[in-house]
């Protein structure tokens, strides 16, 4: 079993429209739906990387919704707030949290093209204290009708299609992010992965057919 070198060259393409600078975090999103929805768009904007703190229990991803996009998007639990945040200050992103106060600006208002991380916050208390003191700076998605906020999953990709927007005119997928040595470890790790994959449902099809030939025998 290998990587066709078709499945390859699709890897490498989507690779090097990667944006390694544009990042979510997550801060407590519980429900599985909205956390696979997210994945799945952070895939199709081409964010690399995507990370979480989850409080709660059970599983987060949900395949059916992300429809494999999972695989593609490299996502880390965050148990350290502080450390991750600090982190991402000394290498130059701003902050932008989702979260609505008389200091908030509206999220057209950002220039997406700098290093940015996008935090968004949990379905019911939002964006968590802890967190928010990070935040360079505080962004809402105008609202008009009666609820003042949309579901957490659609504001993400309200937000990020804007940065995307931004990035595709000042020509930032038109030339990789990630270096050639970070592109050849992500596509040996993913393309090992896949086969790991596909090895598992060959060996799980010739254990049923062996049952079922057992039980006819």
């Amino acid at each position: 079993m290998y990587i066709t070198e078709k499945r390859l060259q699709k890897i490498r393409s989507v690779l090097e429209k990667r944006q390694k600078d544009l990042q979510i975090f997550t801060d407590n999103v519980k429900n599985q739906h909205n956390f696979s929805a997210i994945l799945r768009t952070c895939d199709a904007v081409g964010v690399l990387y995507l990370y979480y703190r989850f409080l709660g229990t059970g599983e987060l991803i949900n395949e059916e919704i992300t429809m494999g996009s999972h695989k593609w998007v490299i996502h880390e639990e965050i148990k350290d707030i502080d450390t991750f945040f600090n982190r991402k200050k000394e290498e130059g992103f701003q902050i932008l949290a989702t979260y609505l106060s008389k200091d908030s600006i509206d999220f057209r208002d950002v220039d997406y093209t700098k290093p940015t991380l996008i935090v968004v916050g949990n379905e019911v208390q939002g964006v968590s204290e802890e967190v928010l003191k990070y935040a360079d700076k505080q962004i809402i998605i105008p609202m008009y009708g009666m609820a003042q906020s949309l579901n957490v999953s659609v504001a993400t990709g309200v937000i990020l299609y804007e940065a995307q927007r931004q990035r595709s005119l000042k020509g930032m997928y038109d030339k990789p992010s990630l270096s050639q040595d970070e592109i050849e470890k992500i596509i040996k790790k993913w393309s090992t992965e896949e086969v790991i994959k596909q090895k598992k449902k060959e060996s799980a099809m010739y254990r049923f057919l062996q049952r079922q030939k057992e039980k006819k025998g």
